[in-house]
């Protein structure tokens, strides 16, 4: 299998040349019309809108069985799933609490995994966000999106992965586990890369970048990746990486002030994929893609380097 690590380093200029074809020329790679994940359960964070919620409504067009929504709100979880249960009214559709800022959720939720689910078949790690501002999570001290975006999303990977190896579909199939990740990765410039010790770098307001904290934060989901694959066998669990590309109508960057940037941000946003494209990435991971995907970054519907 030739994946991206086998790959040689992209040399592409990332911005016009990668965006352009990213965001423009790219053609989504829908599943076939004969899949059907009928006795399939599948578990998506963040779902209860945007990207999350759309992966969920096109699960559940392939006859998904049974869908957990982890969700922070359970009230907005709620109106969710009243909404996705119309669409596959046979489908078991269950909101279960998972807050990402604390370790303590995260832990709790990987537990009732292990105890209330005697199978999975896919996971799709969505939840993310991204500040404009330096913001705190009170619980652990550390950034909002270093937090949310790489040390808990990591973290739940890991607690997972023995469940997934446990619980994966029967006749020794492999579950599938997709974290989403950004195009943005290849274009991080990592500035704060040679602080030591690294993490609590991310801690100081004044090397706080909006764009670049962000990008870090994604990059470093490729090399957590990189290290993982060398543990965790592509007969038991498929992991990857899968890039939905600049989407428009999410609520990612819902802490925008100033009339100047929100302004910016809906023009920019006139550019982006329909929410449904840019779903199709997550979908394409973990119903399309196979052994071969294990260990790789997906962006363009292709294994990219």
């Amino acid at each position: 299998m030739v994946g991206s690590k086998d790959l040689q380093p992209s040399t592409t200029p990332f911005f016009p040349n990668v965006f352009f074809n990213n965001q423009f020329r790219a053609k989504p790679q829908w599943p076939p019309s004969t899949t059907n994940l009928s006795n399939h359960t599948a578990i998506i964070t963040g779902s209860n809108t945007g990207l999350g919620y759309e992966a969920a409504v096109q699960l559940l067009g392939l006859k998904l069985s049974r869908l957990i929504l982890a969700v922070r709100s359970p009230e907005r979880g709620e109106a969710a799933a009243t909404n996705l249960r119309k669409l596959n009214p046979k489908a078991t559709v269950e909101v279960w609490l998972l807050d990402m800022s604390s370790y303590d959720s995260i832990q709790n939720f990987s537990r009732r995994v292990e105890s209330q689910l005697p199978r999975i078949d896919i996971v799709i790690l969505n939840a993310g966000v991204m500040r404009l501002s330096f913001t705190t999570v009170k619980s652990t001290g550390h950034e909002e999106m270093i937090q949310v975006n790489y040390l808990s999303t990591m973290f739940l990977a890991i607690l997972l992965l023995p469940i997934l190896k446990a619980k994966r579909p029967p006749g020794g199939q492999p579950a599938h586990l997709t974290i989403v990740n950004a195009a943005l990765s290849l274009a991080a410039k990592f500035p704060n890369k040679d602080a030591k010790p690294l993490l609590p770098s991310f801690d100081d307001p004044e090397q706080f970048h909006r764009e670049e904290t962000y990008n870090s934060t994604k990059l470093m989901a490729h090399m957590f990746l990189w290290k993982l694959v060398d543990h965790v066998s592509a007969d038991d669990v498929i992991v990857n990486l899968a890039d939905p590309a600049w989407v428009k109508g999410t609520e990612l960057a819902r802490d925008a002030s100033g009339a100047a940037l929100k302004v910016a941000i809906k023009v920019f946003g006139l550019a982006g994929r329909p929410i449904p494209v840019g779903a199709s990435c997550f979908v394409d991971a973990v119903v399309n893609k196979g052994k071969e995907s294990h260990g790789c970054f997906l962006m363009s519907w292709k294994i990219h380097p």
